[in-house]
């Protein structure tokens, strides 16, 4: 199992903390964290966005939670995009990591600290389908039946501490 994620504060508000290297260039792992053909790879959702702060972004097609939209925070290719997702805010950046490789950050900034483990056991499992598919190997997203199981993650991330009891929808492949 990958790194779990840490629980943090982004200023000052309770996060959940990804941090990943990709043997790709960070060209590629831009186009597969902003593009919409992309992202509906391995995202909860899939993603419309406006290529611009303040642009625009839908989110749609996501089975436990309804269609909602949210706001381009930073827009700053090939290196950093944040935007609203509801209450909560995604921040991902990239840096150059050497020898053709990128080092991914994401941050996922909670409204409610009680959502940190639920949200960062979704985010591996969202993160493993992202490395499927900068690997080049076929991805149904993470809501298919071929994903890792979130539910053990989601159970590894209360036994580490992360703070947990926020709603859980009901998992298909727990």
């Amino acid at each position: 199992m990958d790194d779990l994620g840490t629980y943090t504060e982004h200023d000052g508000r309770p996060a959940v903390r990804f941090e990943r290297t990709y043997p790709h260039p960070i060209d590629r792992v831009w186009a597969a964290i902003t593009e919409p053909a992309e992202l509906v790879r391995w995202f909860p959702s899939a993603v419309d966005l406006e290529p611009r702060e303040g642009g625009a972004v839908r989110f749609s097609g996501d089975p436990y939670s309804e269609g909602s939209s949210g706001v381009v925070l930073t827009w700053e290719p090939p290196r950093r995009l944040a935007f609203t997702w509801g209450p909560d805010e995604l921040h991902l950046s990239l840096d150059d990591a050497g020898e053709g490789r990128c080092r991914l950050v994401l941050v996922n900034v909670l409204d409610d600290r009680s959502a940190a483990a639920r949200n960062a056991g979704g985010w591996h499992v969202c993160l493993g389908e992202l490395q499927k598919v900068l690997d080049g190997v076929a991805s149904r997203g993470p809501h298919s039946e071929d994903t890792e199981p979130w539910e053990p993650v989601y159970r590894a991330h209360v036994e580490a501490g992360l703070p947990s009891g926020a709603p859980v929808p009901d998992i298909v492949n727990g």
